[in-house]
């Protein structure tokens, strides 16, 4: 079975899911709510609903005759971690990049390198 995160990254894949978590990020809705802007069934949208549940983006709850569907915040905690966690590398190895770019130009404006650069030419 695949891990949570490839999950959610995989549910997310998908445009309707990710617009269903757009709107499940203001309200919780019922299925026949969610399905409204879709020119799909709402066997459809359940079955996009079922793979959001199935990832832990989402839960479905019972209230009196309604049952809502939830967003699981807590989920967005993994995602963030996890592309934080590879931003930070990245930027890591920008600000190695820019120590060497900065120490390559302080070569070039080295007066020892302009005479290296003029000895070359006339060689």
């Amino acid at each position: 079975m695949a891990d949570q995160l490839t999950q959610v990254f995989a549910a997310l894949a998908d445009p309707t899911r990710r617009d269903m978590v757009a709107r499940l990020s203001i309200a919780d809705a019922t299925v026949n709510e969610l399905a409204e802007p879709y020119e799909v069934s709402v066997q459809a949208v359940s079955k996009h609903l079922k793979v959001l549940e199935d990832s832990g983006l989402v839960t479905r709850t019972r209230e009196a005759q309604r049952r809502p569907v939830h967003l699981e915040d807590n989920v967005f905690d993994l995602m963030t971690k996890w592309i934080e966690r590879y931003q930070r590398q990245a930027e890591e190895r920008y600000q190695r990049l820019d120590a060497v770019l900065e120490t390559m130009d302080a070569d070039e404006d080295s007066p020892t390198s302009d005479h290296r650069d003029t000895s070359r030419k006339g060689a």
